[in-house]
């Protein structure tokens, strides 16, 4: 964060409450401005304060300051950088230019505008503006681009400004008489914002008179201070008591506002009494709202609360409000415009709420300067894997949208032509390490990629390029990885050795974690998510039969999907498939799903081979999207393929895994459905007894995958935000 100051102010405060709220979040925060009394608030909360000269026009200091944030942002190395208000902005944008780091602004206020301030004035690679009219006012002032401008609020901590906070302090030290009504005023007191407060003690002798033992509150330092208090205290030594209290700049502003029975003010100091619970006469420099209620929220919000383009505010309306309020509305009258008030707070301005609009311009910056290098079994033509990488795409897309995705594949332009991504040839290996040298980061993406069921070759593959990606200072990240099996104890070390070096690991289940655990992995980032590919849209039923009688395939009767590969212990039990799939056929339709050309089409065609009955084939190798749907037109799907069986579990179409491998198993437990035996004994016999079952009480299993698969949904967004944690440290 690098503003002006850290003294008394609305976009001042705005900047303390949002690094404070971005801290709690993960985000580690770093202050650059002149300094100032909320600089202490910001340290014991745990963020770094430094100073430089921001506050001034002027050549040496503004010189001086660029010399220091170029300092800062090579120590501090920022993922991103915002700034707040002109001075800081172009300072920060010329060492942009030359730097490359992510670059937002911020823009609080509108300001006069001249050429030279228009030629030089830089509001990033994003801007986020406080109202819609300083939105307009950038677009139309400097032509920024309206897709690059979003619009958040100042966000206000509830608990901080709150009707539990008490006032009776503030009362005491300045000598106010309790049970005496109170009105209090927050701002700065500079020429261009004190314009109320200068009316407030011009009225104050006509307050006292019609409401008795009134007492004004008035916060706030600036250049006009003194003069203004001088006023008031000519007037407390006509009226022979001290009623009016100039309290100079202060921090405890809460206690200030909880003081008040009602308070007059504009932009935050407004938001923060109505969080209070106050009664609220929006008042200011640039124009008159008045006493705040529903019929006014319109307006208000239009101008973040700031009276721009409104009637300009004059002692007479401002006496009459006042008047109104506390003389002709009953106390629960003004109660009731207090609890509005913290309502529109807690709806509209919560702090929580300005962080979030921050971090969605900080995702898109990062994003456009962010190359993601994603690892996996892409292009060798399995439709999982494709789902894996479509569903990567989409996560990382709407996490941090502009960044670039490359893939490392074993067909670069089919992986580019069908999943919409950059790739790269994955077997050679001077375009694997320059791909990696220019990431941003390293993903190893999805799938059972550590194991040695396939081959100890496999494993040293996926090995070395996190090795690789780990000596070039790569931030890494274990995508939803399934976890073996790993047989051999050397297999098992390298696992071991290269789960270390992770940044962050999600894992898809449970039985993963189980086993990096009994490795010996002491990896504490490590979470249990889902498989990315349940973040998919699901399939449709009726696109999905309209697909299968397309391609030939009778849907009158109810159709039973069966996934089969050419695995260990496949082979000598084809027979026993061919058998388990006539009897199966006598009444319903059978239908071969091939997830990987060519080497399920073969496997379906053995057992096809071996049949009597009459059986169909899905083996062209369509998109996923397309698969998913004629998944959903299923009764069941019997599969010994992991991705058919998530297929299915989003569809909510029951199904039985025919176990090869720990991750069928563990899919099975997750998602509560039965297995139909071990692929290396299968039981015709016994699996359709199991499919019988189940296709009995197919309503239940139904029941039970709408809402399992709705929570491993939910579960796959913690990918997008362990992912995003990459970029907030």
């Amino acid at each position: 964060m690098v503003l002006m100051g850290l003294e008394i102010g609305g976009a001042e405060t705005h900047v303390v409450e949002l690094s404070k709220e971005l801290h709690r979040s993960g985000w580690d925060v770093a202050v650059v401005s002149n300094g100032g009394v909320y600089e202490k608030e910001l340290t014991e909360a745990g963020i770094r304060c430094h100073h430089a000269p921001l506050h001034k026009r002027n050549i040496a200091l503004m010189l001086r300051s660029l010399a220091i944030l170029r300092r800062v942002i090579r120590e501090e190395r920022p993922t991103v950088v915002h700034a707040h208000a002109r001075i800081p902005a172009f300072l920060c944008g010329i060492l942009q230019a030359r730097m490359g780091f992510p670059f937002v602004t911020s823009a609080h206020w509108v300001f006069y505008v001249n050429g030279l301030l228009k030629r030089i004035a830089n509001w990033g690679e994003r801007t986020v503006a406080v109202s819609d009219d300083i939105k307009a006012y950038l677009i139309e002032s400097y032509g920024v681009p309206e897709e690059h401008i979003s619009v958040t609020i100042n966000g206000i901590d509830v608990n901080k400004f709150s009707p539990e906070i008490p006032g009776e302090r503030v009362l005491k030290e300045f000598g106010f008489i309790p049970d005496r009504p109170v009105i209090s005023y927050v701002s700065r007191m500079d020429e261009s914002r004190a314009l109320v407060a200068r009316q407030l003690v011009s009225i104050a002798p006509r307050l006292r008179e019609a409401i008795p033992g009134v007492q004004l509150l008035i916060a706030g330092g600036g250049d006009v201070f003194d003069e203004i208090k001088a006023k008031a205290d000519a007037e407390n030594a006509r009226a022979g008591e001290n009623y009016i209290a100039m309290t100079g700049a202060r921090t405890d502003i809460n206690e200030i506002v909880a003081a008040g029975d009602l308070f007059v003010g504009v932009s935050r100091a407004a938001l923060e009494a109505m969080a209070a619970e106050k009664p609220v006469i929006v008042a200011g420099n640039e124009g008159y709202i008045g006493l705040f209620d529903e019929s006014r929220l319109e307006l208000a919000q239009s101008n973040n609360f700031c009276c721009r383009g409104c009637e300009q505010s004059d002692g007479e309306k401002l006496y009459a409000d006042i008047v109104h309020a506390m003389c002709e509305l009953g106390a629960e009258e003004r109660a009731e415009l207090g609890r509005y008030g913290r309502r529109v707070i807690q709806e509209h301005y919560s702090v929580s709420r300005m962080a979030r609009d921050c971090e969605a311009a900080y995702r898109e910056v990062i994003g456009e300067h962010t190359r993601v290098v994603l690892s996996g079994y892409y292009g060798f033509r399995n439709l999982g894997d494709d789902a894996i990488l479509l569903a990567l795409r989409d996560r990382l897309s709407e996490a941090m949208p502009g960044a670039s995705i490359v893939a490392l594949s074993r067909r670069p332009a089919e992986t580019r032509e069908r999943c919409g991504v950059s790739a790269v040839q994955r077997f050679r290996p001077l375009a694997v390490r320059r791909a990696i040298h220019s990431a941003s980061c390293f993903v190893s993406g999805g799938g059972s990629l550590l194991q040695d069921h396939t081959s100890t070759r496999s494993l040293l593959y996926y090995a070395t390029l996190i090795r690789m990606a780990k000596r070039m200072g790569k931030p890494i990240m274990f995508y939803a990885n399934g976890i073996g099996p790993v047989e051999t104890e050397r297999d098992r070390e390298r696992v071991r050795e290269v789960s270390e070096m992770a940044d962050v690991i999600t894992l898809r289940d449970e039985e993963s974690l189980d086993a990096l655990r009994a490795m010996g992995v002491r990896n504490e980032n490590i979470t249990v998510t889902a498989d990315p590919v349940y973040s998919l849209p699901s399939g449709s039923r009726e696109r999905g039969l309209e697909r299968l009688r397309e391609r030939g395939i009778p849907t009158e009767r109810p159709i039973v999907g069966v996934s089969v590969r050419f695995a260990a212990g496949m082979e000598p039990n084809i027979a026993e498939f061919a058998r388990f799939c006539d009897a199966l056929s006598a009444t319903e339709t059978v239908v071969f799903i091939d997830m990987q050309q060519p080497g399920d089409t073969a496997a379906s065609a053995a057992v096809r081979g071996k049949m009597t009955a009459a059986a169909y084939e899905i083996s062209t190798p369509y998109d996923p999207g397309a698969m998913a749907d004629m998944i959903a037109a299923m009764e069941a799907v019997v599969s010994t393929r992991l991705h058919s069986m998530i297929f299915a579990a989003c569809a909510h179409v029951p199904v039985l895994g025919v176990v090869y491998d720990p991750k069928v198993s563990a899919c099975a437990h997750t998602l509560g459905m039965p297995e139909a035996g071990a692929l290396d004994a299968f039981d015709a016999e016994a699996a359709l007894a199991v499919l019988r079952k189940v296709l009995d009480e197919r309503k239940n299993y139904v029941s039970r995958l709408e809402r399992t698969a709705e929570e491993l949904r939910e579960r796959a967004a913690d990918n997008e935000r362990a992912f995003m944690s990459l970029f907030s440290d």
